[in-house]
């Protein structure tokens, strides 16, 4: 016996249950203007770099503590980029010992500097550091793209750049750390590695 269909009305059946955004909020647990933004997600402060840049390239500023204690390494990736880069157009393919050299001098300094506070510092914050104090640097090798630093007054130039970024670096970790008096402590094995990117900078 075949079953009898009922015919065909026009109506359109409505959902017993409306989508609103109340409803979507309720269904995904919060409210999307609510969010942080997604480069404050990721740890990028463009304010704090400006604060950290602006720091390294005035010497005698004071540096703040609070903001230097974060582990940013947006900063000194570009940094970083930046002076390979710069290396690059004075014909050295140096990537590798940039990046190499900079994650042995991290190690480093972060070893010898739990040794030497109290309250002890973290990887992040170490290679941070060095790498915003590494802006100078970019500075000596965008100035050996046009000029040869073998000379006087290329020895002269090199030994300012080092001592700059040493200077600023140790300033940074001493506010940071609460290291007052042992600035030049600090600032010997900056200076130390500093050097070595100097070097490949000159030669």
């Amino acid at each position: 016996m075949m079953q009898q269909q009922q015919p065909y009305t026009g109506q359109i059946y409505q959902p017993t249950q409306t989508y609103t955004p109340t409803t979507a909020q309720s269904f995904y647990g919060s409210n999307f203007e609510d969010e942080p933004p997604l480069l404050e997600e990721l740890g990028i402060n463009f304010d704090h770099i400006w604060q950290k840049t602006l720091t390294v390239l005035h010497p005698l500023k004071v540096a703040d503590g609070s903001i230097m204690n974060e582990t940013d390494l947006a900063g000194p990736m570009v940094f970083c980029l930046a002076f390979g880069a710069t290396l690059l157009l004075a014909g050295k393919i140096q990537f590798g010992y940039v990046y190499g050299i900079s994650a042995i001098g991290c190690l480093g300094m972060f070893c010898l500097l739990n040794l030497m506070s109290m309250t002890g510092v973290s990887f992040g914050c170490v290679a941070s550091v060095l790498g915003y104090c590494l802006l100078p640097m970019i500075l000596l090798s965008s100035f050996a793209v046009v000029f040869s630093l073998q000379g006087m007054m290329g020895v002269i130039l090199t030994a300012g750049i080092i001592g700059w970024c040493s200077f600023s670096a140790s300033k940074i970790f001493i506010s940071a750390l609460a290291m007052e008096g042992q600035q030049l402590l600090v600032a010997y094995p900056c200076a130390l590695l500093y050097g070595v990117f100097a070097l490949i900078s000159v030669f």
